[in-house]
């Protein structure tokens, strides 16, 4: 709940704060965001990031394919031995 609370108290001040600036500074604020964002450095790093992404991303479909396939093999296991147990419980032992 204290959390929230924070929350909400931010979003209303940065509410007051933005809409005491007015339009002026957002633009201010959205060019300046714009030309960072559109520089060499940072765009060297996202290209970086990008590519790294792409290497990567083969590796992580077959780790993520192997623990699935693990994930469904234990559980169809051990539904499977939960059928056997059932279905031995519900058999009638023959008496001597």
């Amino acid at each position: 709940m204290r959390g929230k609370l924070i929350l909400v108290a931010g979003l209303a001040v940065g509410y007051v704060l933005g809409s005491r600036a007015g339009r002026g500074r957002y633009d201010q604020i959205a060019r300046a965001a714009d030309t960072f964002w559109h520089s060499g450095s940072v765009q060297r790093q996202v290209h970086a990031a990008e590519d790294f992404a792409k290497d990567k991303a083969p590796d992580v479909v077959d780790f993520v394919t192997g623990k699935v396939t693990k994930a469904v093999r234990t559980s169809s296991a051990k539904k499977s031995a939960a059928r056997s147990r059932a279905r031995d419980s519900a058999t009638p032992s023959p008496s001597n």
